[in-house]
């Protein structure tokens, strides 16, 4: 895995890899497709990228992963992604359907609306080691499924991309910032498999961090 520590430059530098990440897979095919992740971290990030001048129209965004909640809640990563970037740049949007009654099925819908690949996939990194919502010790984590569910987390159950959809992305760019990270991504750099975002396959991914990491 690739690492850039950014400082105090993590905004500027992390929307500069996702633009440079975009503007070669625009170069490269008709269509981008790009996965964001949620969380505090990255929304600076993307209302910065939203300032840069791509071919928006060629790009599907997806989510990796949403909680069970309302339209329009705070609580959904969807409500601070619009306002970040997806109503500031003409992309089109992949939600993931949390507001059906049957959501097993709604991931597997959401699953096979996938493309094979994902170009880029954006994750973060919680306190005690997850991402997406790959949190441990739930049984999805050893799902073969490319989206699932899973058991309530932090009060609410969620849509989630797996490792196996993971496992096919063509990048990840991983954004990780905060002391209170500074365990988990001691052990993610480890990519110790005793947490879920040690198990993230590093052969295609990218790093940007602050100065948390020893």
């Amino acid at each position: 895995m690739r690492i850039i520590v950014a400082g105090s430059d993590l905004v500027e530098v992390a929307s500069g890899v996702l633009a440079g990440a975009l503007h070669e897979c625009l170069e490269q095919g008709d269509r981008v497709s790009l996965a964001l992740s949620g969380g505090r971290t990255p929304w600076p990030v993307f209302r910065s990228l939203a300032e840069t001048k791509l071919d928006w129209a060629r790009v599907d965004v997806y989510q990796v992963d949403e909680r069970v909640a309302p339209e329009g809640d705070p609580a959904r990563n969807l409500t601070g992604l619009r306002e970040a970037l997806l109503d500031r740049v003409p992309v089109t949007v992949h939600p993931m359907p949390v507001n059906e009654p049957d959501l097993e099925a709604a991931a597997e819908r959401y699953a096979a609306s996938l493309p094979p690949v994902l170009d880029i996939v954006h994750l973060g990194l919680g306190v005690d080691g997850h991402t997406a919502s790959l949190v441990p010790d739930d049984p999805v984590l050893e799902t073969d499924r490319t989206v699932a569910m899973t058991q309530l987390y932090e009060g609410r159950a969620r849509m989630t991309l797996t490792f196996p959809a993971l496992e096919r992305a063509a990048r990840i760019v991983w954004i990780v910032a905060g002391a209170d990270k500074a365990p988990m991504l001691t052990r993610l750099r480890a990519a110790d498999p005793s947490i879920p975002a040690g198990r993230v396959s590093q052969a295609r991914a990218l790093l940007v961090t602050d100065e948390v990491s020893p």
